[in-house]
């Protein structure tokens, strides 16, 4: 397995793209992705999606809500929002540019315009004399500017294929007008036609030129389509065509959109210096935005310092991008100290600077700071807008406080601020996780009602529900309705799949798009890494997890609080209990930073193995660090606490919960069921199972398997019985820990027949027996002195499941040996 596991180097220049997840039908090698069908629930919500309303009537809800792009620096078109101004264009030429505006133009009459610049005057007898061309060339760029400026696009097309079917074509398009016209359809989208224009005049041999280049690096940057941008940056560096300021600045700013690691940016920088090209204000505050991916903040704040020693005052610019990276990497002190600084330097803080501070606050579970810091908002007269909000909404659902989410949504809409579909994600998120897929399918509708469009993020997130939630179908079925709605899979798709197919248990799935992912040419980033931990750590597979995590540390990429929260779980699930506490210990004495997610992590690890005094220290760590605990801490705590049947500290936790909002989640309620379940008040778990389902909060197997053992436990097999018949009905698939109980129960009261039966009906429902379901039967003849029965039904088992091995039956025989 491990040449399936180890992640194959990352190749020093970004490959060339490939079509992403292509039909592999003629490849049996590659495993399908996607079942059939896809599930009612999946089916209900493609008839939402391809069945749109434009209907803009809902008061909290604007027509058409797109998903903003925050911008490094200002726009330097001087000419944008004014009339077309213009300096150059003869006489001539302003008059051919009018009659190209006009509505009524005839493209038909193109030829006979264009001409007339040519015809006029002393070139009437010369058309082709070099000093035409080079009074006509200032008339010819003046009016492809001026036809983008008036969004005539297609026209500056027109008219660019007309001059360049001329005789003297070399002699008027040269780099400035190449760089114009593919600026131009970059901007009216036509990113398609822009690539191909700019690679047939460099095949045609017209002059390509630093400009031409740049322009072309920014369309696709742009556009989204990164690698592309990479592509041509590389093409231009091996033709021997020198970057300028701006180049660098584009691929720099291409480079943090990628999470490209960040040697791979330092390796820019320094070749933009070693080159003699001196960086900018903008140059530093892109780098700095470059951080935010991977958390960088050790990294923003040397850039920053080395942006100061240049000579380069900080802008607002500067401080909010270096807020954006503490808020992402969760250090709301840091950024605070930045604010500070930002207000001495004389820059009052923006709507942008709060919400970068909210966001570090809220990811760090600090909510109530976050909830002060809107408040100082209002009073220093900045309204909260739509990010401060769905930053907030987005705290509390990861807090596992749905209703204070609620108010927030609430308030957002009281204060008349419209949500946006980043809003709505979150909102599907919340409900998703919580399984509650009817108020899920509501959120759908209300984004159509809206007139918002699912986007990438979207996806990601049905992806990362279903997936969270075991749901391997829907799974299949979201990206398979992702591609067909024209959505091209990037990093954050792959990476929420690796994700979504290792909580579902398909491990092999999950590294099977991760090769399909380096195969699209895809470089993974920090969050990929961690995906592929996460998965490794669900298997327990520590060896491997330490390999990849060796690799990172290796210069590849920079470990987070996610990755060691990772390599906690797999050593967790691996039993290495040692190795627990020997990072447990760095991250107590501050080796390790001990950050909030990693002290959550090791109330989680320390409570999965059964540990009370280690849970309970690393609780005590969480609180003594002034961190909030969330929904799934507390749940660790309830977990604990309910399997030693410590009922007085369980609802000590429970009350705590109560207290400070938090929303219990099934897995709190199958916490107490457990709990109830082995305890003398065991009725209590089925009472538990009805207030779940008041809530409104659908119960799974586990649920259902922990009220059945209470009732077979007491020997009450009629509820138990009850019980069952309940589950199958809602359409919850018995498992094999389900008969399991059943047997055991029926075996250990001598209802050796009821528990024959059991086995009987388990496999014609299509649920196999395991070493358990046989064990029992086996066990308790012997117990009850009857070990004649039990030699009989070992030798009869192939009557009862004709497909049992027979190293099954020799298992058995031997069992029997011993006892």
């Amino acid at each position: 397995m491990a040449d399936k596991l180890a992640l194959p180097l990352v190749l020093p220049n970004p490959p060339p793209p490939k079509p992403f997840f292509q039909d592999h039908s003629s490849s049996a090698a590659a495993p399908p992705l996607s079942p059939p069908n896809l599930t009612p629930l999946f089916q209900d919500f493609l008839h939402h999606q391809q069945n749109p309303t434009t209907s803009s009537t809902s008061p909290n809800c604007s027509s058409s809500i797109p998903r903003p792009r925050r911008r490094i620096g200002k726009h330097r078109d001087h000419n944008k929002g004014k009339p077309w101004v213009h300096h150059r264009l003869s006489s001539q030429g302003e008059l051919i540019l009018q009659s190209l505006i006009d509505p009524q133009f005839d493209i038909e009459k193109l030829d006979e315009e264009l001409s007339a610049l040519f015809n006029s005057g002393n070139n009437l007898e010369n058309e082709f004399s070099e000093d035409c061309t080079d009074a006509v060339y200032p008339d010819i760029l003046g009016i492809i500017k001026a036809l983008g400026h008036y969004k005539k696009c297609d026209l500056a097309l027109s008219v660019f294929e007309w001059v360049r079917k001329r005789r003297d074509s070399e002699k008027l398009i040269n780099g400035s007008v190449v760089a114009v016209i593919i600026s131009m359809l970059g901007k009216d989208g036509q990113v398609s036609t822009a690539a191909s224009l700019f690679h047939n005049l460099h095949k045609d041999g017209f002059g390509i030129d630093v400009y031409a280049y740049t322009s072309l690096i920014t369309v696709y940057a742009s556009n989204g389509r990164y690698r592309e941008a990479v592509m041509i940056f590389k093409k231009m560096e091996e033709e021997g065509c020198k970057p300028t300021l701006i180049t660098y600045n584009v691929i720099l700013n291409v480079y943090g959109k990628m999470g490209m690691p960040w040697h791979k940016i330092m390796e820019i920088f320094d070749s933009m210096k070693s080159s003699g090209v001196s960086p900018d204000a903008y140059t530093y505050n892109t780098i700095i935005s470059c951080c935010r991916r991977g958390s960088l903040h050790e990294e923003a704040k040397g850039i920053f310092t080395e942006m100061k020693l240049a000579g380069y005052m900080p802008d607002k610019v500067t401080y909010n991008a270096l807020l954006d990276v503490y808020g992402k990497s969760r250090r709301p002190m840091e950024a605070m100290e930045v604010l500070k600084e930002m207000e001495v330097n004389g820059f009052s803080p923006s709507i942008v600077t709060y919400n970068s501070l909210i966001s570090a606050y809220a990811r760090d579970g600090l909510l109530e700071e976050a909830m002060e810091l809107k408040s100082q908002m209002l009073e220093n007269g900045i309204k909260p807008d739509v990010f401060t909000y769905t930053t907030l909404l987005s705290g509390f659902e990861k807090a596992g406080k749905d209703e204070s989410a609620m108010r927030v949504f609430e308030e957002m809409q009281s204060a008349g601020c419209n949500p946006n579909i980043c809003t709505f994600n979150a909102l599907i998120k919340m409900f998703g996780n919580r399984g509650k897929f009817t108020e899920m399918m509501k959120i759908f509708d209300d984004m159509k009602a809206c007139g918002c469009k699912a986007d990438v993020v979207t996806w990601n997130t049905l992806l990362a529900v279903f997936g969270q939630n075991g749901m391997d179908t829907e799974v299949s079925g979201v990206f398979r309705e992702m591609k067909r709605s024209g959505f091209v899979a990037e990093r954050d798709t792959f990476n929420t799949l690796i994700s979504a197919y290792s909580r579902c248990g398909a491990f092999e799935q999950a590294m099977s798009i991760y090769k399909r992912m380096l195969e699209a040419g895809v470089t993974p980033d920090l969050s990929t890494y961690n995906a592929v931990l996460a998965a490794l750590a669900r298997g327990g597979l520590w060896d491997q997890s330490e390999k990849i995590f060796a690799e990172m540390m290796n210069g590849r990429c920079k470990p987070n609080q996610l990755t060691y929260s990772s390599l906690l779980h797999a050593y967790a699930n691996g039993k290495q209990i040692e190795k627990i506490h020997a990072l447990a210990k760095e991250i107590y004495s501050g080796v390790i930073e001990p950050r909030v997610v990693l002290l959550k992590t090791l109330v989680l690890v320390y409570s999965k193995s059964d540990l009370l005094k280690e849970t309970e220290q690393a609780f005590l760590e969480l609180r003594s660090k002034g961190f909030s605990p969330d929904i799934t801490t507390l749940n660790a705590m309830v977990s604990i606490y309910g399997r030693r049947q410590m009922i007085d500290k369980a609802n000590e936790i429970l009350d705590f919960m109560s207290k400070s909002g938090f929303t219990p989640s099934l897995t709190t309620y199958n916490s107490l069921m457990y709990m109830y379940s082995r305890s003398g008040d065991f009725e209590r778990a089925e009472e538990i199972l009805r207030d779940l389902l008041l809530r409104g909060i659908k119960p799974d197997v586990i649920s259902y398997n922990t009220v059945i053992y209470a009732y077979c436990r007491n020997g009450r097999m009629k509820d138990a019985s009850r019980i069952f018949k309940e589950m199958t009905e809602i359409g919850i698939s018995p498992d094999v820990i389900t008969y399991n109980t059943f047997v055991a129960s029926y075996a250990g009261d001598a209802m050796f027949i009821e528990a024959i039966d059991v086995v009987r009906y388990m496999i014609r429902n299509g649920c196999k027996p395991n070493e358990s379901t046989y064990n029992s039967i086996v066990d308790w003849y012997c117990k009850l002195n009857r070990s004649d029965e039990a030699v009989m039904f070992v030798s009869n088992i192939r009557e009862i499941n004709p497909h049992i091995s027979k190293e099954e039956v020799c298992r058995l025989s031997e069992r029997l040996m011993m006892k």
